[in-house]
């Protein structure tokens, strides 16, 4: 699944001790393979290139790309 600018997302976290992270695509940096700047709820940024099946649409919010 692709995403945009502007897009909720949530990230699985690869530890079942800690949650899953959710935040706004504020850039997409790299289409393929997909590379995106995200802004997470907790304050801080990062360059995400998520793995299979990672990333995906946060519940409740429209607008992510299929």
């Amino acid at each position: 699944m692709a995403f945009g600018v502007g897009d909720r997302v949530v990230a699985e976290s690869e530890s079942t001790e800690r949650p899953p992270r959710a935040g706004t695509i504020r850039e997409v940096v790299r289409e393929d393979p997909a590379r995106y700047r995200i802004e997470w709820d907790d304050g801080h940024e990062s360059i995400y290139t998520p793995a299979s099946g990672a990333l995906h649409a946060e519940r409740g919010h429209a607008g992510a790309a299929s």
